[in-house]
Order: C-alpha cells, then structure tokens, then sequence
C-alpha cells in the first residue's frame, strides 16, 4: 500500500526550535515526528510512501534516505513554491493506483489504519477524514456526520460562534484515486478550506472516520510538549529506543551514568550520553544521544536534543534545549526554550 506524508511545512508555531530544523525532524522520545509516522505506515503493511519537501530538505532526505533503513521505499517530491497541502499531493499523482493515505509531517499517532482503510473502502467512500474527538479544538477543523458517519459538515478553523462538535481533523485522510479530479494542477490547493467543502458541495460521497487511538499535533510549543509528556507516560504505542533498565527509564547504549547519579522516572536517556556523579535527571525528561550532564546538574521534566551539554550545578526546570546547546555552569533556567545557550 501507498502513502503520502505532508513534510513541506515551515512550522512557524514551533519557532524558534525550527529555525534551523524543518518541523517534522523535531524529535519525540529522541526520534523525528516523521520517524514515528513511518514505523506506523510500515506496521500497518504501507511500504511505498511519498514525501513533499521544501523547509530544509536535505536534512530530511539525508536522515530517511530511500527508506531501506525502516524496511519501506520513500520517494521525495521538493516543492521549490509551496503548492498547499492537497496541491503538494497532486504533484504526485502518478504514484497513487489504489486507495492511500495522506498523513500530516507534524501528527504525533499509533493510529490503526488497518481499521481505518477497512472503514473507507466498507462506506465506498472516495474521500475519508479521520476524526478525533478532543476537548480543546478551536485551532482545528470542526467536522460533523450524520450517524452513518457521512459527512454533512466541516468549518476549518472555527470560532467560538462555530462550535457544534468536538470531532476535529486530525490531516489524516484515505483517499481513491478518483479525488484527483477534483484538486487543480499546478496551483496552490488546501484540504481543509477548498477540497472538503468543494466535496461536499458537491454531495459526494464522503465519510469521517472517528479514530479511538492516541493523536496530536505538535505543531506549537504546548502540543510538544504535551505529545513528549504522553509518550514518557505510555498514552501512545511508540517505540522507544534503549534497555528499560526500570520501569519507566530507558537507556540507550554505549551510555555513561555515573555513581551516585539519579533517575527518576519516566525518562529517556539517549545513545553514547554521559550522566556524572550527583546528578538529577528528574521525571518527563528526554536527552538526546551524545548529550552530557555533568556533575551536579539537575534536569527536571525538560527535552534535550542531540549533543546538549549542561555543565556542572546547571538546574533545567521545563525547557527545551536544541541541537548541540552548552548551557553554562551554576544558573538556573526555568519555564524557557533555550538554543545554543553558551
């Protein structure tokens, strides 16, 4: 089976972790969004997937390359002017001959898309919109069926005045090929505020899909973190690199802790760290591979990326530390996202 990833987006709501990283590379559990996305398509028997490139593409495209590493075949489409999310999926038209998914680079889910694809092509439906029911969602789509899941209204973005359901788009969609008709070549073209609704208008026949699994966008910085918290907490069916030295606390090899060093769960140390003697690495808290606490520092329900070094008596309370970050001896940062602090 095939699939088309969305991994062309600038994530401007994630600024500034993604100044220097396209959105999709933003790790999880000390892996890329999109990795997770992938192992998922892959689990569910999609080993053909396409991927829309344009904010720093090479990074991706280095990281994935042909796909060979994750058992599956990835194809790249770079889209040197950005052609919207459905016109990003017509550019590769050609690669679709059967039914396929469409996921969102930024989604953070185990959905099941054996139950989800087995739901679409039982309702005949051309068009399926994944849907999510959540107590917060006014920054998404607004989707309502009627009870035999058809689709009879759909308000992207909504405001206050708007709300009549709490089923959100989740940018997950199944679609036969016969939706190409419908999305214009070679011209910037968006799911949400032109696709669904010209479908609607137009009484095809198209279905929303209420998925049961976990799901989040990580697009902004309160999503991240609320997806990292959840994965550390077992709500999501992740992989998770490393021994699981106790219940709750994974490390990866060639790790370093020294004596009298604490761990307290849940947290993820990463490959080829170093933790010295008398640190803290307190609960809800990530370190990226190759990172080095030094002695004495205390981090606490905080994400360090790649490479981060915190020298000694450091105290990280809540923040986000990007790639390769030195985070200076003897102060204490608290409820910040750092970058290259020195």
């Amino acid at each position: 089976m095939k699939a088309f990833v969305m991994a062309a987006g600038a994530g401007t709501r994630l600024r500034p972790l993604t100044f220097a990283i396209p959105k999709p590379m933003v790790p999880v559990i000390n892996k890329p969004v999109l990795e997770h996305t992938l192992e998922n398509l892959k689990r569910h028997g999609f080993n053909q997937v396409a991927l829309n490139l344009h904010h720093y593409p090479k990074m991706i495209e280095n990281y994935f390359g042909d796909g060979g590493r994750l058992g599956m075949s990835i194809r790249y489409s770079f889209e040197k002017e950005l052609l919207g999310t459905a016109g990003g999926v017509k550019k590769m038209e050609s690669f679709f001959d059967s039914t396929f998914v469409v996921m969102s680079g930024d989604g953070l889910t185990d959905i099941d898309l054996t139950k989800a694809v087995k739901y679409h092509q039982s309702k005949k439906s051309i068009a399926t919109m994944v849907l999510k029911a959540i107590d917060a969602k006014f920054e998404y789509g607004v989707t309502l069926t009627d009870k035999n899941g058809r689709i009879n209204k759909f308000i992207e973005k909504p405001k206050w005045s708007d709300v009549f359901a709490n089923t959100v788009n989740t940018g997950i969609y199944i679609f036969e090929p016969e939706i190409f008709k419908y999305i214009p070549k070679n011209k910037f073209y968006d799911f949400g505020m032109q696709l669904w609704p010209d479908l609607l208008k137009k009484n095809k026949r198209i279905f929303g899909y209420l998925m049961r699994e976990y799901w989040t966008d990580v697009g902004n910085l309160v999503e991240y973190r609320k997806g990292v918290r959840d994965a550390l907490d077992g709500l999501s069916n992740f992989n998770i690199t490393g021994e699981q030295i106790r219940p709750g606390i994974w490390i990866g090899e060639g790790t370093k802790i020294e004596k009298g060093a604490k761990l307290n769960a849940p947290c993820v140390i990463g490959k080829h760290c170093f933790i010295g003697r008398k640190a803290v690495v307190d609960s809800y808290t990530t370190i990226g591979n190759r990172s080095k606490i030094e002695p004495g520092a205390i981090v606490k329900n905080s994400i360090l990326w790649e490479g981060v070094r915190v020298k000694k008596n450091v105290r990280l309370d809540n923040c986000i530390i990007g790639y390769n970050a030195k985070v200076s001896e003897d102060i204490s940062v608290f409820e910040g996202t750092v970058l290259n602090v020195e």
